[in-house]
């Protein structure tokens, strides 16, 4: 059918419901009222004859039809913001709105404390954050980009790798003077070791040390079991048992002698950081701009 460009300002309408949330949010971004933005989505319904949006007075959720049409279009959305910027002879600034599925270790341990200075360097920029065991719908959800620690699962996601965090295993001196410093890697399965369940498996992380060319898997047992790495760590400077922890958010309590890394030869395993972008156009300056920020912080630590 011949381009309406109607079509296109229904468009965003579309876009601002789905990275809002609801039609009240989307309200809210656009300045418009709830009904306009339940007209503004029927009107957009009615020209490409496709139903968009299942809604109830509690939800509202993307059809097959509607994600379909959402994820063709939101590259070119990002598009035309880009392409905005750029004619207004601010290229170089990054502002809107980013919401950032983020993994429930990196935010807590390695970035939460820092981001003042990226809201610094980005006044005109607005930051959601979603942590969760697992990456959400993108597209659904209105993400614009997760970063994930461990290989890619989603085909349908392009994933970028970051850089690769060193895995540290570490006790602290509370639970050496009580149960001894085990000599070799080996010697923890006469341990107290706490357990951290992999997401995708519902299962324990296996244990393995690598030195060189020699890799050990060993067969680790303990109290209690977390899926919660912060939560872990607690018990870990509590003295309940060893962890094997990224050694990225671990740095001042070995420095202050808090925790002691028990392996200091055994470093060689590595857990890759990925970002992942609901599609193959180039990301949004915004997008770019967090990216480059959370690999700052870091190859800093």
């Amino acid at each position: 059918m011949p381009f309406d460009g109607r079509v296109l300002s229904g468009v965003g309408v579309l876009a601002a419901v789905v990275e809002g949330g609801s039609f009240v949010k989307a309200a809210e971004l656009l300045g418009m009222t709830d009904s306009g933005i339940s007209r503004a989505i029927g009107r957009l319904e009615a020209r490409i004859g496709v139903r968009l949006l299942d809604r109830t007075t509690r939800s509202m959720v993307l059809t097959d039809e509607g994600r379909r049409f959402y994820e063709d279009v939101k590259p070119h959305l990002d598009g035309i913001e880009s392409a905005v910027i750029i004619a207004s002879g601010t290229s170089s600034t990054v502002r809107g709105r980013l919401k950032v599925d983020i993994d429930p270790f990196f935010l807590p341990l390695v970035l939460a404390g820092r981001l003042g200075t990226f809201c610094d360097r980005h006044r005109d920029l607005s930051i959601e954050f979603v942590t969760r065991e697992h990456i959400g719908d993108l597209v659904a959800e209105g993400i614009d980009l997760a970063i994930r620690f461990g290989q890619p699962r989603l085909s349908t996601l392009v994933s970028r790798k970051l850089i690769e965090a060193p895995i540290l295993t570490v006790a602290s001196p509370r639970y050496l003077d009580r149960y001894g410093h085990p000599e070799h890697p080996t010697d923890l399965s006469r341990h107290h070791c706490l357990q951290f369940i992999d997401p995708h498996s519902r299962k324990p992380y296996e244990w393995e040390f690598i030195r060189g060319h020699e890799t050990i898997d060993v067969v680790t047992s303990g109290p209690l079991t977390f899926t919660d790495p912060k939560s872990m760590l607690e018990e870990c400077l509590a003295g309940t048992g060893i962890a094997q922890v990224i050694g990225w958010g671990v740095g001042h309590w070995l420095e202050r002698g808090e925790l002691i890394d028990l392996f200091p030869d055994w470093h060689g395993e590595q857990f890759p950081l990925f970002a992942y972008h609901p599609s193959r156009n180039h990301p949004p300056a915004k997008v770019r701009a967090f990216i480059d920020f959370c690999m700052e912080i870091v190859r800093d630590l």
